[in-house]
């Protein structure tokens, strides 16, 4: 098992709820980079619109998609989660979303780009600058209609993000500078995120378990990647 792979990818479904999905393309990846899909309705159109967030494409995924409506936008939520956002787009025949303060990310994709900031266009989805740094490097945006939170990186529950109490865990090179300023304070039903699956109920404690604990698990946490890097 790496911790990337690629190849032939296979849907494995994630994260169902009643106006929502999520997969993992590469489900056997230590990484369990995930991808979701949001539906909103549209009152001109009577459908639903389907938003999709960090996608990476898998046989299948049209038919996945389609349960929940029309795509009307891919969203890049992490200047390096480029992923198939294109792909995806070219073949839905719509933008790629991508915040107008994030940069470099928009010139590396093969599709029309499409600026947004404030509001994710008409998905009612506000947005959350979670981290927007030169040191390291990081262009993070949350989204959040008041019920599903979307986080894609600063948070996640695979197990090298995770302590050995926490159901979500920050990401490790976060650990010392957890995002409390960004992410304390919500409510969501559930939490989306961009490794791992997620967090469907008790949302609200799990966050604030994981932006306590973020420093005094980091130990732990590195000593068990670096047992699992050496085999141990």
């Amino acid at each position: 098992m790496g911790m990337k792979e690629s190849g032939e990818a296979a849907l494995h479904e994630i994260d169902r709820f009643d106006r929502g999905v999520g997969w993992i393309a590469y489900p056997e990846e230590t990484m369990e980079r995930a991808s979701h899909a949001l539906a909103v309705p549209n009152d001109e159109t009577e459908t639903d619109d389907v938003w999709v967030i960090d996608p990476l494409d898998a046989p299948g995924l049209d038919d996945l998609l389609a349960e929940f409506g029309s795509v009307a936008g891919v969203v890049v939520g992490l200047d390096r989660h480029k992923r198939d956002t294109a792909a995806i787009a070219t073949r839905h025949d719509v933008p790629v979303y991508v915040p107008e303060w994030m940069t470099g990310v928009a010139d590396e994709i093969d599709a029309p780009v499409r600026r947004f900031s404030g509001r994710l266009a008409d998905s009612g989805f506000e947005t959350i600058r979670i981290r927007n740094s030169s040191l390291p490097p990081w262009q993070e945006v949350g989204l959040f209609d008041g019920e599903t939170l979307v986080v894609p990186e600063s948070l996640g529950s695979s197990s090298y993000f995770r302590g050995d109490d926490e159901r979500l865990g920050v990401h490790p090179m976060l650990r010392l500078t957890p995002p409390r300023k960004s992410l304390t304070g919500l409510d969501p039903d559930r939490v989306l995120v961009g490794h791992g699956v997620g967090v469907l109920d008790h949302a609200p404690e799990a966050i604030e378990h994981a932006l306590d604990a973020s420093r005094s698990n980091a130990p732990g946490l590195y000593a068990k990647t670096l047992r699992s890097a050496l085999g141990l």
